[in-house]
């Protein structure tokens, strides 16, 4: 019956949960965030806003009754993701001569902020976008304005100007501002991509046609570039090199038509770029030398390659190091010795057409002060020559069903659910690592009696299975669950639910399912105990400091177990603050020192560190110190995990009457005096059910073998003295 009440509760939530989590309908970000922003914040002199656009999320701004611009949300009109992988959420306000007159930072999930850079400092470039004439941007393809970049901070600034430029063009056009209009429909001939062209096999004649484009830039040409900034500091760090020394040549070309790709990386090369490239994507490859590299480092720590970006239109790649190839070797002859070659990959989703005319734009910087540099860009363009295209035969004219035009309205919730897929697509190696170590686990825990048999082996086992969520989860892939996570969850279940949001990271969203799954088995412990980094961190400098001899200490019984209820109402609190603002909640979330440890690596303000290593050093002490009586995760974990449906832990009827054993060792003193686990505070490190087969801990597993020893020991009566059990047996007399 017990085991009955708990699939009946368990099915209850599983229902309410799948109700609850019913997609909403479509819902622009725009309608979510109006309330956070007040109108006369965002346009100087405004009073409110009025009535939404009745075809595009956008809002007008009101001064009195008059209308004197429109505002929006870039989100809501490209997909802005910077370095969290998350939309940046940017609100602009246009009036009708496309003259940009507000812009606010609304929301964003970017690290910057927590790395040194303020907040306020972010907030205050962003707002530096007003006065921007959209027209002229138009005109110029997006370069007619200056770009200012907040050094480290470069990749989220410049996301945050192609969403602003991008999105307001959007706007413009759609709404007919300053007298932009939606481009007339192309009635001309289309074409595709040849895959029976010929390409030459000379670098000179590749040159001369057209397939390989380039970007020369001298020393003289770029110090002049930063001498007609504002900033005169740039001018006084002029380079000292001679004025012809090249700075960089940096020559481009589209590899996605099989000739190209087999002039310049070989046949072999060729043919197996079909297997990395899915279909509709393409690839570039670019190549460079002199003394300023396209590449730069930055990649390395953020995986975004800063310096370059592929403008179409109102399309832009930003290249990842996911979507980048070496290229070892060029095959065409009388190639330059260049210090780079790479290829990147355009994906299909990002509606680049190779047929069209396209740019590479470069960012060039300059260090102007100790932590501070300045930025000019240049531009190398590229049009794929006609001879490696064919026109495509004329569509038949048909009319099209009002069903499948009110689906095209829908392009841009496409363009997100890609973005997610394509997230998707570009994690498979971190997934497949995730979906390993859950199939371990999971198998750990459904034989934990073999699992535990060896001590020796099980701990080897735990400290490279700990060693892996550390160093692999936790500061390579970034995935440490928090309590903000969870706040985030019950706030998009008041405000209307989505899917997309939590789709964009990948491992998290898997480890919260798996978190979930587990709650039901055997409660918070999978995670906190074998699946949290900075729990794994905590764990694991402890097993340093015993081995150091460092003096470990245990709480009083009664002092820990009022020590317990700390997390809880740490816990209950942010909950309660989150009802009424969820950022505030987000803020005093800092309580756990997760983006400190894992997410940031340490690299951030001098109290955030302090904070965490004094948990950590506490910890040294104290086995999980936070673990124990902080962790707001944990708590929040626990409360539900009472719904467990099993207790797979073993026990004896002596265990806590009289032995101590399992007691006196738990890591966490999960275990009461009285024997009991207490299964809000197991974290599963299944010590316990080590120590319950150990042959030289465990009492009752001693008694046992001495009672078997005893009984092997006895002498057989059933043999008669000869030693033949079938002969009779000798009768003695008593």
């Amino acid at each position: 019956m017990k085991t009955l009440r708990f699939l009946l509760k368990a099915m209850a939530l599983v229902s309410a949960m799948l109700l609850c989590g019913l997609p909403a309908a479509a819902q622009s970000v725009l309608s979510k965030l109006m309330p956070d922003v007040q109108a006369g914040e965002l346009v100087e002199g405004a009073d409110a806003f009025g009535a939404l656009h009745a075809d595009l999320p956008a809002v007008q701004v009101l001064k009195g009754t008059e209308r004197i611009g429109w505002a929006f949300v870039t989100s809501d009109f490209v997909s802005t993701t910077g370095y969290s992988g998350k939309p940046i959420h940017t609100m602009v306000a246009v009036d009708d001569d496309a003259q940009v007159i507000g812009v606010q930072l609304v929301k964003h999930s970017e690290p910057i902020v927590l790395i040194g850079i303020p907040d306020a400092k972010v907030k205050a470039l962003v707002a530096g976008y007003r006065g921007l004439d959209l027209v002229a941007e138009a005109d110029t393809g997006g370069t007619a304005h200056q770009l200012d970049i907040i050094s480290g901070a470069t990749v989220t600034i410049m996301v945050i100007d192609d969403s602003i430029i991008r999105a307001g063009l959007k706007v413009a056009r759609q709404l007919g501002l300053g007298g932009l209009a939606l481009a007339e429909p192309d009635t001309g001939p289309k074409f595709e991509i040849d895959p029976d062209a010929e390409a030459a096999t000379d670098w000179e004649t590749l040159e001369g046609d057209g397939t390989v484009r380039r970007l020369l830039l001298d020393v003289e040409q770029v110090n002049a570039a930063f001498a007609a900034m504002d900033d005169p500091r740039a001018a006084k760090r002029a380079l000292k090199e001679a004025p012809e020394t090249t700075f960089i040549e940096m020559q481009a070309a589209l590899v996605s038509p099989p000739a190209i790709a087999g002039a310049l990386l070989g046949d072999a090369v060729a043919e197996n770029l079909g297997d990395w490239l899915e279909d509709g994507d393409h690839a570039v490859a670019i190549f460079g030398r002199g003394l300023y590299s396209f590449k730069g480092s930055g990649y390395v720590r953020g995986g975004i390659f800063d310096r370059i970006v592929l403008i179409q239109n109102d399309v832009s790649v930003r290249f990842r190091d996911r979507m980048h190839k070496r290229i070892n070797t060029i095959a065409t002859e009388g190639a330059p010795d260049f210090n780079e070659a790479d290829m990147f990959k355009i994906p299909a989703d990002s509606g680049f057409d190779p047929t069209e005319p396209f740019r590479i734009q470069l960012l060039v910087q300059r260090d102007v002060a100790a932590i501070e540099r300045v930025f000019t860009t240049f531009d190398l363009s590229y049009e794929l020559p006609e001879k490696y295209l064919r026109a495509l035969p004329p569509p038949p004219q048909a009319e099209v069903p009002a069903d499948v035009a009110k689906v095209t309205s829908q392009s841009e919730l496409d363009a997100h659910r890609a973005l997610w897929k394509r997230i998707w697509a570009g994690k498979q190696v971190e997934i497949a690592v995730l979906a390993v170590m859950l199939t371990v686990l999971t198998g750990v825990f459904f034989f934990q009696g073999m699992a535990t048999r060896n001590e020796r082996a099980f701990f080897w086992f735990r400290i490279g299975f700990l060693t892996v969520t550390l160093v692999y989860l936790g500061w390579y892939a970034k995935a440490q669950l928090s309590v903000v996570n969870l706040l985030a969850l019950f706030g998009s279940l008041v405000s209307g639910f989505s899917w997309q949001a939590f789709l964009l990271d990948p491992l998290t969203f898997i480890l919260w399912f798996a978190v979930a799954a587990a709650l039901l088995f055997w409660g918070r412990g999978a995670y906190c105990g074998w699946l949290c980094p900075f729990g794994a961190l905590q764990e694991l400098l402890n097993r340093v400091a015993k081995a150091l001899r460092i003096p470990q200490w245990t709480l009083p019984w009664g002092l820990h177990e009022r020590l317990w209820p700390l997390k809880y109402m740490i816990f209950l609190g942010l909950f309660g603050i989150s009802l009424t603002s969820l950022d505030q909640a987000e803020r005093l979330s800092e309580v756990e020192p997760f983006k400190t440890a894992i997410i940031l690596n340490f690299a951030r303000a001098w109290p955030f560190v302090v904070y965490a290593v004094g948990l950590l050093i506490a910890g040294l002490f104290v086995e999980r110190f936070f673990c124990r009586y902080l962790c707001p995760l944990g708590a929040a974990l626990a409360i539900p995990a009472r719904m467990r449906m099993f207790d797979w832990l073993k026990r004896y009827h002596e265990c806590g009457n009289p032995c101590q054993t399992c007691a006196n060792e738990c890591p966490v003193q999960a275990i009461h005096p009285t024997g009991e686990i207490n299964p809000n505070e197991c974290i599963n490190c299944l010590h316990c059910q080590v120590l319950y087969q150990s042959t030289t801990k465990c009492p009752v597993v001693i008694k046992k073998i001495k009672r078997r020893a005893k009984v092997g020991a006895a002498p057989d009566l059933s043999r008669n003295i000869s030693g033949h059990p079938n002969q009779p047996k000798l009768q003695t007399e008593t």
